[in-house]
């Protein structure tokens, strides 16, 4: 069983939370994973200093294989001059010198793709053409039976409550793409709020069997949660075997104390669907 620790939208700056970014770290030991994803927004601001600290924290979470994307608010929003001449400066010094990347391993293989578009859709992100020529490629070399992924920082699908928060610019097009590619996963944030949904959502004629599992991580360690997680904090434990994708959301609860499982959701894996599958409910 593949075992993937999914976290998203740590925004160190002034809305990072010390002690909850403390209790990840120890969750994340204990939870052992065998890869790390991180979906985005490392910082709040994007200054030099919120990029120190994120790339200290990295640096003491467990040393496994670790995907990473950057987020908008990695992108300087006010500094006109930095947005458009060098966007993701920093983030390059501190995270990853690369922006759309591949994690290949026999069991699966992750593309991770920057949807930050800092020159023209900086809030609902975007990927271009030549991004998903990437990916494709990248699928290309698979290993058969290896899981597909794809980790994005903005949505593909809407919040189960609509509550702000619009999908990536071609939307539809993109999972149109996945489709093609065998894409089974989507990981992403930006919403800040831990939800999952089906390419169904926004493709509803996808020939049976091909639909996409999207799943969004909420804000691990910030104090901006929103929607039905306003003012918490949550990451996803994903698990992946030959038949299915098993998704846990964590909660961060002060009583207990720490991080705890909420749900499980346990969707099929591509060959073993059932076509009333998407019809379920989100969660």
């Amino acid at each position: 069983m593949l075992t993937i620790l999914h976290i998203s939208d740590l925004h160190f700056g002034p809305r990072y939370l010390p002690a909850i970014g403390e209790e990840l770290l120890r969750t994340a030991a204990r939870l052992d994973p065998d890869i790390i994803v991180i979906s985005g927004d490392f910082t709040q601001r994007a200054k030099r200093r919120q990029f120190a600290e994120a790339r200290e924290f990295l640096d003491r979470l467990p040393q496994k294989p670790t995907v990473v994307t950057v987020g908008n608010h990695d992108v300087p929003l006010y500094r006109i001059h930095e947005r458009i001449f060098s966007p993701v400066a920093l983030y390059r010094e501190y995270i990853s010198a690369e922006l759309d990347t591949v994690l290949l391993r026999d069991d699966a293989v992750i593309v991770s793709l920057d949807s930050t578009s800092p020159h023209r859709s900086i809030t609902n992100g975007r990927l271009s053409r030549r991004q998903l020529d990437f990916a494709a490629e990248a699928f290309r070399g698979a290993p058969a039976g290896a899981i597909r992924i794809v980790v994005t920082h903005h949505n593909l699908a809407p919040a189960p409550d609509f509550e702000g928060g619009s999908v990536m610019h071609g939307a539809r097009r993109i999972i149109e793409r996945f489709v093609e590619m065998g894409v089974e996963l989507v990981l992403g944030g930006h919403l800040h709020r831990a939800y999952s949904a089906s390419s169904f959502d926004i493709v509803e004629e996808h020939p049976p069997g091909n639909g996409i599992r999207i799943v969004q991580a909420g804000t691990a360690t910030s104090s901006r949660g929103r929607g039905r997680e306003r003012l918490r904090n949550s990451f996803n434990l994903v698990r992946i075997d030959n038949d299915a994708i098993r998704v846990t959301p964590y909660l961060f609860f002060d009583d207990l104390p720490g991080f705890a499982p909420v749900a499980d959701h346990t969707f099929p894996r591509a060959g073993r669907w059932h076509p009333t599958d998407h019809l379920a409910d989100r969660g």
